[in-house]
């Protein structure tokens, strides 16, 4: 695994000749997911080789190298996680997964366990989320005002589908839940919000929160099925998985709801040829969309230190995240596209050349102002287009 050679974690009182019984052991699991805690970690990740124990933390968006422990500790380490989160100590052999509801000494703080075997023992992936009682404020996203002004836009309507895509840790969740409390706190006459999720990440105030269980059967597509039943107007599907959820979703968002939903696709675009894809008709397309965002996190220049490198940011140059999110709303032409089942270079060249603001655009922008870096948008978008952009804007 790539990370970059940063030492997070000082295990406490740790001595590598000492016999390490249950309660240490206890201790020690305490005192990763606090140190993780304390760095605002998303993610732990710890995994066995054949000489040590290694634990990453991912912070910002990037795995940082956290500690090396003995691998003899790993399979009493991975047996702490399972007894706390209720999965099953004595298989080693399939993955699992379960919950910590209330992590060990840490308050709010909620860990999602993952276990995977591998060939040198098993491996652990830990989601962080915290419960913070944060208040969702689309002004404080950083949102470009033009594209503030769309998404406020479409949010308004009564009816229609608003889907946002990005890759797994891209604030997709952050961004909806934004657009919900905006409409729970701002109109006077109140919606009936619902959502159905998996997981629900935080409580928001004035929405009803349902968590899918998929592996009883309570899905997206059963939930959003029984959930129309219930008369909501504004609902939230956590994912577009699969044909059936996509085909109820978009023909509800047709039938007097406001949708919000993911599909990871890649691109604005990428999201309307995956739902024809899907089997989802051109016409329900064009009738549906209200909006449909793309978005990514980049990482920020560290204020204190310039990049220079400071124990405030970890020694890596960076602290905190830019959300870079691009809109696209369907004009005549990308409706008379999609009608036609443009494929998806089409349907892009036909946003570009309407005005379209691409991500790439805005992390020129950004690179410009020195907030983030070109380095930082290479690795994040990383496509050719991309880095042809860079290329022609220094030729220039």
């Amino acid at each position: 695994m790539n990370s970059n050679n940063v030492d997070l974690l000082c295990v406490k009182d740790f001595d590598p000749g000492e016999k390490h019984g249950p309660e240490r052991v206890a201790s020690l699991v305490s005192n990763i997911l606090e140190k993780a805690d304390g760095c605002k970690a998303t993610d732990v990740y710890i995994e066995p080789w054949v000489d040590k124990l290694q634990v990453y933390f991912r912070v910002d968006g990037v795995i940082l190298h956290a500690t090396d422990l003995p691998r003899e500790l790993g399979p009493n380490i991975i047996a702490r996680l399972k007894f706390l989160s209720n999965l099953l100590s004595y298989r080693q052999d399939i993955p699992q997964e379960g919950r910590i509801p209330q992590a060990d000494s840490l308050e709010g703080v909620e860990v999602r366990v993952s276990t995977f075997p591998t060939i040198h023992g098993e491996r652990a992936a830990l989601r962080l989320f915290r419960h913070e009682n944060k208040l969702f404020v689309l002004e404080e996203l950083g949102i470009e005002p033009g594209v503030l002004e769309n998404l406020k836009n479409a949010i308004g309507e009564r009816t229609g589908a608003v889907l946002f895509t990005g890759p797994g840790g891209s604030g997709k969740t952050t961004s909806i839940y934004s657009c919900l409390s905006h409409i729970a706190k701002t109109e006077k006459i109140r919606r009936h919000i619902v959502t159905l999720e998996d997981p629900v990440e935080q409580v928001l105030e004035g929405v009803s929160q349902t968590q899918v269980s998929p592996s009883t059967g309570f899905d997206f597509s059963m939930g959003l099925r029984s959930l129309l039943r219930q008369d909501p107007e504004v609902i939230l599907v956590g994912e577009m998985r699969d044909p059936e959820t996509a085909r109820v979703a978009i023909e509800a968002s047709l039938s007097g709801h406001l949708l919000f939903s993911t599909l990871h696709a890649g691109s604005s675009c990428g999201v309307i040829s995956r739902l024809l894809e899907m089997g989802i008709e051109p016409y329900l397309l064009t009738s549906s969309l209200r909006l449909v965002l793309n978005q990514r996190l980049l990482r920020k220049v560290c204020s204190q230190c310039k990049s220079n490198r400071c124990a405030s940011c970890n020694h890596t140059g960076y602290k905190g995240r830019l959300l870079l999110l691009e809109a696209m709303s369907l004009n005549v032409e990308m409706r008379n596209g999609i009608l036609q089942r443009a494929d998806r270079k089409t349907l892009e060249n036909i946003f570009v050349n309407s005005g379209g603001i691409t991500l790439v655009k805005h992390a020129l922008a950004a690179v410009k102002k020195g907030v983030t870096t070109k380095e930082e948008v290479l690795r994040i978008l990383g496509s050719a287009d991309c880095a042809a952009v860079f290329d022609n804007r220094q030729g220039g």
